[in-house]
Order: C-alpha cells, then sequence, then structure tokens
C-alpha cells in the first residue's frame, strides 16, 4: 500500500540536501574565485587541484556506499549517518575558508589541499547515505517526484542563502580583511547547515526494507557494471553535473571581466536561482501528463539551446539575466528527474538481479558525479590559466576573454544537449517501473488466510 509522505517528512528530508548545498555552493560558486584572487593563488594550480581532489573523493564515494549497504543500527540503515557527520560536515566547511594569511605561497596550497580534500570527504560521508535514503523513504513514483521536488527546492533556497549572504557577512565581520570575513560568514553557515541536518534526522522514516547485505565487494560492483540503467544515468550524471560546475564557476570573471561589472554577479545569480526555485516547482506540473523521459529531454534541449544563443547576444544586463532565468529553470528540471532516475535504477536493479544495492548505487553514481565535477572544474581553471588570464587585471586579453564567455555560455550548452542525447537509451519509463513495483509486491509473501474462511478443496 502506498504511504502518502506528510509535508513535515518532505520538508524535513528536503532540509538535509539544504544543509549539503549551504557548503557546496559556495564550493561551486565562490571557490575558485576565493583561491584566485582573495588567497592569490595560481589559477592553474586551482583547477588542477580540483581535479585531483575529487577523482580521489570519487574512488572513496564506493566504499562508502558499499559501508552504508552494510549497516544495520536502531536507527535504520541511512539515517545513523546524518546524526554522526552533521558536525563533522560543518567544520569541515568552516576550514575551507582559513587559509591563515601568515602561511608562504606554498604553504597556503598545501592547506587548501588538505583542507578542500577533507571537506569533500565529509561531504561524501553524509551526503551518499542522504541520498540512498531518499529510496528507501518511498517507492511510489508519484510521491518520489514530489519528495524531490521538495528537496531541490529547499536545496536551492540553501544555496541562495548561503551565496547571497557570503558576501555582506564577510564584509561586515571581516573589518576590512577578507579573508577573516570568509571564516567568519561560513561559520555562521556551518552552524545553520548542522542544525538542518539534524532535523532531517529526526523527521525522516526509511520504510522500504533493505537489510544490510554482506555479500562480497567486489561482486557487487560486477553486478551494477552490469546495470545497463546505472549505466545511462551514469552518463546523464556527468553531462548534468558538468553543465552546473563550468557555468557557475565562470560567472563571476564572466561579470567581472566581460560585463564590466562585478555587482552585475547579484544580478545573474539572483536570476539563476529563482529560475531554479521555479524549475522545483515546474517538475510535477511536467510529468503530470507526460512521461519524465519526455520532459527531461524536452527540458535539456531548451536548456542547451538558451545556453548557447548567450554566447551570441550583446552584453546587455536585462537580457542576461532572462536568459539565465530561463536556462536556470529547465536545468533544474532535469537536475530534479535525475535523481528520480537514480532511485528507479535501484528499483531495477533488483528486479533484475535479486539484490537491493541502495548504498552502492548511490555511491557510485555519486562517484560519477563527483567526477564530472572534477573535470568540468579543472576546466574552468585550466582553461583560464592557459588562455593567459590574468587575476584583477583591468582588461583581459581576447584569448581569456573569449574563454570566459564560451566557458559561460557555449560550454554549458553543448553539455546540455549531450545529456539529452543519452536519454535515448533510457528504458525506466513509467509503465516500466509500475511493471517493476508491481512484480515486487506479488513476490512477497501473502499472509495465510484464517481456516474459516478457507474454500473446501473438491474431493
Amino acid at each position: 500500500m502506498t504511504v502518502k509522505l506528510s509535508v513535515k517528512e518532505k520538508i524535513s528530508y528536503g532540509l538535509g540536501d539544504m544543509a549539503s548545498h549551504i557548503g557546496l555552493d559556495n564550493v561551486i560558486i565562490f571557490l575558485t574565485f576565493y583561491y584566485t584572487d582573495v588567497v592569490g593563488l595560481p589559477a592553474v594550480f586551482v583547477g588542477t587541484m580540483f581535479l585531483v581532489a575529487r577523482v580521489a573523493d570519487a574512488i572513496v564515494d564506493p566504499a562508502m556506499g558499499l559501508i552504508a549497504d552494510r549497516t544495520n543500527t536502531r536507527f535504520g540503515k541511512f539515517r545513523p549517518y546524518i546524526l554522526w557527520l552533521a558536525l563533522p560536515f560543518g567544520v569541515s566547511c568552516l576550514l575551507v575558508y582559513a587559509v591563515p594569511e601568515s602561511l608562504s605561497l606554498g604553504g597556503k596550497m598545501i592547506y587548501a589541499s588538505v583542507t578542500y580534500c577533507l571537506m569533500m570527504l565529509m561531504y561524501t560521508a553524509i551526503n551518499i547515505p542522504y541520498c540512498s535514503m531518499g529510496a528507501i523513504i518511498t517507492a511510489d513514483n508519484s510521491q518520489r517526484i514530489s519528495l524531490q521536488s521538495y528537496r531541490f527546492f529547499l536545496a536551492t533556497l540553501g544555496g541562495a542563502m548561503s551565496t547571497f549572504l557570503m558576501m555582506p557577512l564577510a564584509e561586515m565581520l571581516g573589518g576590512g580583511n577578507r579573508l577573516d570575513g570568509y571564516f567568519g560568514a561560513m561559520a555562521i553557515m556551518s552552524a545553520i547547515a548542522v542544525v538542518m541536518f539534524l532535523l532531517c534526522f529526526m523527521n525522516t522514516k526509511e520504510r522500504i526494507s533493505a537489510p544490510p547485505t554482506h555479500a562480497n565487494f567486489m561482486a557487487d560492483l560486477r553486478d551494477l557494471i552490469k546495470n545497463d540503467q546505472w549505466r545511462v544515468v551514469a552518463m546523464l550524471i556527468f553531462f548534468n553535473i558538468s553543465f552546473g560546475v563550468v557555468r557557475l564557476g565562470a560567472m563571476m570573471y564572466y561579470v567581472t571581466y566581460y560585463l564590466g561589472n562585478a555587482s552585475y554577479f547579484m544580478w545573474l545569480l539572483s536570476a539563476h536561482i529563482i529560475g531554479k526555485s521555479l524549475g522545483s516547482l515546474l517538475v510535477k506540473p511536467l510529468t503530470r501528463n507526460r512521461s519524465k523521459l519526455a520532459a527531461f529531454t524536452f527540458c535539456a534541449i531548451v536548456t542547451g539551446v538558451f545556453s548557447i544563443a548567450i554566447f551570441f547576444v550583446p552584453a546587455w544586463i536585462s537580457l542576461l539575466v532572462g536568459m539565465t532565468l530561463l536556462v536556470s529553470t529547465f536545468y533544474q528540471v532535469t537536475t530534479t528527474l535525475m535523481w528520480v532516475m537514480m532511485s528507479d535504477v535501484v528499483d531495477y536493479g533488483e528486479f533484475k538481479q535479486g539484490k537491493r544495492m541502495d548504498g552502492t548505487v548511490f555511491s557510485t553514481l555519486l562517484a560519477i558525479l563527483k567526477m564530472g565535477m572534477a573535470v568540468s572544474g579543472a576546466v574552468v581553471g585550466w582553461t583560464l590559466g592557459l588562455s593567459g588570464y590574468v587575476p584583477q587585471a583591468a582588461q583581459q586579453n581576447a584569448a581569456a576573454m573569449i574563454s570566459i564567455i564560451a566557458l559561460f555560455s557555449l560550454v554549458p550548452g553543448v553539455l546540455s544537449l549531450c545529456s539529452a542525447l543519452a536519454m535515448r537509451w533510457y528504458k525506466l519509463n513509467d509503465a516500466t517501473m509500475k511493471q517493476i513495483n508491481q512484480s515486487k509486491i506479488s513476490a512477497e509473501p501473502q499472509p495465510e488466510r484464517s481456516p474459516l474462511i478457507q474454500t473446501q478443496e473438491p474431493s
């Protein structure tokens, strides 16, 4: 029987991703600029550090999923990790923005590398159980879409709160010292994130039976690779996250050097966040009368076309704000549906192979997500460094300027079109998922009927 989730539980589950995005959106939007223009690290080093750290973190992801799949506590399978790791995650976010001013350039590079790796490790350790939990809160497709819609609406608000308040808080708390200001601002953000994770833990419930697995680690991974829909969703995730990282990573450079006014950053960021909020609300209506496959493909194409169009339009802030709003709205629809598809992959694997691997599926897909972040983050840093970009220069050379514009528009647009193309191989439509869920219900042992109501067998 389908359990309709309460609004309280949907909001509480969404608070977990809201907390994650307080840290993660800061990393995506501000950290490259913070390292290059505030701390003074070389852009090529920052790009390489992102690549190495995120690749290493991606290798750790499957291990965390395998550990989570083998967990069994009185709090459940995945929920306890939210309780245990809320505070360590908050502390790790704070340390990233605590680069000591007194260190030499080499010392700052070492400190940045260590603390960034620690932050990504803590994000992995808490986020994989959190994401996996979404698949065992409910098996109903409609409820899953609703749950993920709440999640991404609140995640957008978390990112908005973090990014909008970061600069004003840094200026207010820094007293003229930008390093101290960033540290103070992140201290407040991290404390809020910890509280949100605790509320998520207290008000959610695991409903689908997912007993701890005792299979061999390598056997789990081999079964996973045989899951053809896991491979398709992995491809979608790589393109989808790369779109966001490249575009947001280039935004500060785009407004500062191409538009010539750093204050425009808040205009574009506001359009981006409002668009993401609208996209989260749009998912449910878009999938009411059409499959999530059709909705994803349509939105990915629209996102790609409008993003590429930004490369060719004049540098009018009003026009760019409107186009950014459209791009972010349709992009958020694809992101939300992508996470629903990840839950479908778990059910499909159980149906095909007779083994449920929530943690393993989500951790390996998150490893692909981290690889996408690593490659795309490195592309931003490398492209800037190799094009001759000079931090804080009054004017950039022509190659650097073209690179900045392309990173904000053309490159993300192509990535979005690639994700639309990947949908050709995705086959877990609504009818297929309904058949899978019905087969699971029919396979469950039925209670014995009372002898008083048994029918007499013919003699």
